[in-house]
């Protein structure tokens, strides 16, 4: 268990940050004052520093500034004793690829036989990264940050926290899903690819992993529960809602008590 009062660094993206979660601590990173890292901080009485970012990719962690925020890694110290990491999404466009190919379909519903056109345009953006290589890319950069961050903090505990599931086995097309039946089945594969990237970096780094892909497939969109957002014009679409960071942030401090 992690000791009270001990510094806690949250990094990521989108998916840990919480845009679309109240309250929004800051607009240009979406950072919510009740995502994962807030409420684990909250039950275990831990020093946070938040420093997750919507849009950011691993290299916005380990080299790359974002909009003005230096490297997440700086954030990391030889007094840090806990760093969550939920990247490498951003890296293979996963959630850019599902709004995209959501909103088109929005857009050309009324559209007639243009829809036809589109359609076969969605297609191939959704389906543009299933290459094993682009998971393996993935892997390695997620493997790359866990060794930076042991590096700067020796004895931290780095958890590798994946993406909740957003399509799982209940998720059909519908008007919160807008994906067709040859459309789904791409996105989900991409999902399975990113879980997979993460257990092999954990595997590969001695990193500790946080399944929130398995714990949530039964709480994709069209689920009794879901533990994210489906589409919409606005808000943030196919995002973590409270209830899913609430879970999310559960399974951590389980893991840690374990």
């Amino acid at each position: 268990m992690i000791s009270p009062g001990s510094r806690y660094v949250s990094l990521g993206s989108s998916f840990a940050a919480g845009p679309g979660v109240e309250p929004r601590l800051d607009k240009a990173s979406g950072r919510s004052g009740r995502n994962y890292a807030h409420l684990v901080a909250e039950a275990l009485e831990l020093d946070l520093h938040d420093v997750t970012y919507s849009g950011a990719t691993t290299a916005n962690l380990l080299s790359e500034p974002q909009d003005g925020a230096p490297p997440q890694i700086d954030a990391v110290g030889p007094e840090t004793k806990l760093v969550t990491v939920t990247a490498g999404g951003n890296d293979l466009d996963y959630i850019g690829t599902f709004i995209r190919g959501s909103m088109m379909n929005t857009l050309a519903r009324p559209v007639g036989l243009v829809a036809k056109r589109l359609g076969n345009r969605i297609r191939a953006r959704v389906s543009y990264l299933k290459d094993q290589a682009s998971y393996d890319a993935a892997a390695d950069s997620l493997v790359d940050v866990v060794e930076r961050i042991r590096e700067r903090a020796p004895a931290s505990r780095i958890l590798l926290v994946d993406y909740l599931t957003v399509a799982g086995p209940a998720t059909r097309p519908r008007l919160d899903v807008p994906l067709n039946e040859e459309q789904l089945p791409s996105v989900v594969t991409m999902a399975e690819g990113l879980a997979a990237a993460f257990a092999t970096a954990a595997e590969r780094s001695g990193a500790e992993l946080i399944a929130a892909s398995a714990a949530s497939l039964d709480h994709a969109v069209g689920s009794a529960e879901p533990w994210t957002t489906g589409f919409s014009l606005r808000g943030a679409p196919y995002h973590p809602n409270e209830a899913g960071m609430r879970a999310v942030a559960d399974l951590i401090v389980k893991h840690l008590g374990a």
